[in-house]
């Protein structure tokens, strides 16, 4: 189970490595701009140069994966190796295809802002599956990822951001002294993040009630039988009546949160302050709205990604 759970995840990077080297093809080349990270520069050189990103890609990413897996994380390196060269290849098999039907730009420059919109919700996908099958795009992930192994105290989105500032900076010459691609990176850089943050923290987020009752044992018992969440029981005392209450805290996965407020209601003198936990780290169980654990569909490696 584990070999085919493997091989599916090396096809899932391959596929979102088309997809990827797909957007670019569509939405980043046909409306001149540079997307962010070292692709951006490589996508600058290409259209100053005419030398190809599929060709620079490789010729960057493969010294830094090599790095990588000697110093880092060897399943990581191999998971991000597969990812640029199918990206590469795909880039420059796509480049042969007349690509112009589908390919997403506008002579008068009207809606342009929908291309690096699409292009970065796109590559914002992208990245959150990799990040699950411990893989990487290459480029300044992977000194991020070097820097972090060697002092893991650092983190490297202050460099990031910084190298992202410069191939907006630097598009503004490169394409003909005009603020629009300079907009369009920093679009596509938001984009690309946001969408990839959000996916990323889907899957670990859950909700977290703390339940003042009357009744901790009765409570307790239906939230383990019908949810499969065990309660902390936490002894409390109301000070506006003096009395005695119970404060039951429960974490539970999102979808799970109505059942839990169905078992609340039916108890009187009984309410609950619910929180939204944006990440679980731990002996977690990630569980349907039914109570079946959720497997994860790709293997996570060694689990070296940020």
């Amino acid at each position: 189970m584990h070999s085919v759970r493997k091989v599916w995840t090396y096809l899932v990077i391959i596929f979102v490595a088309l997809l990827a080297s797909l957007s670019y093809e569509l939405f980043v080349f046909p409306n001149q701009f540079a997307p962010s990270g070292i692709n951006g520069i490589c996508t600058m050189i290409q259209h100053v140069t005419g030398f190809q990103v599929g060709y620079l890609s490789l010729l960057i990413n493969v010294p830094l994966a090599l790095w990588c897996y000697i110093e880092v994380s060897k399943p990581m390196a191999l998971r991000s190796m597969v990812y640029v060269v199918t990206f590469s290849v795909g880039l420059l098999i796509l480049d042969e295809v007349d690509l112009s039907a589908l390919a997403y730009s506008t002579d008068n420059g009207t809606s342009k802002i929908l291309g690096p919109l699409v292009a970065g919700i796109l590559q914002g996908y992208v990245y959150s599956i990799l990040i699950k099958a411990s893989a990487y795009t290459g480029g300044m992930d992977f000194v991020s990822a070097i820097i972090h192994h060697r002092n893991p105290s650092k983190t490297f989105f202050s460099m990031s951001f910084a190298i992202n500032c410069c191939v907006a900076a630097v598009s503004y010459f490169v394409y003909g002294y005009q603020m629009e691609p300079v907009i369009l990176c920093i679009l596509y850089s938001f984009m690309s993040s946001t969408v990839g943050d959000r996916l990323m923290k889907s899957g670990r987020q859950a909700v977290s009630f703390e339940i003042i009752t009357d009744f901790p044992d009765q409570i307790s018992q239906e939230l383990i039988q019908n949810v499969h969440h065990s309660v902390t029981l936490i002894p409390g005392k109301g000070m506006y009546s003096g009395r005695e209450v119970s404060v039951l805290l429960c974490v539970v996965n999102k979808g799970q949160a109505p059942a839990v407020g169905r078992i609340i209601r039916k108890y009187p003198r009984t309410f609950a302050i619910v929180d939204q936990v944006s990440e679980i780290l731990g002996n977690f169980k990630h569980l349907s709205s039914s109570g079946k654990e959720i497997r994860e569909v790709l293997d996570a490696g060694d689990g070296a990604t940020l």
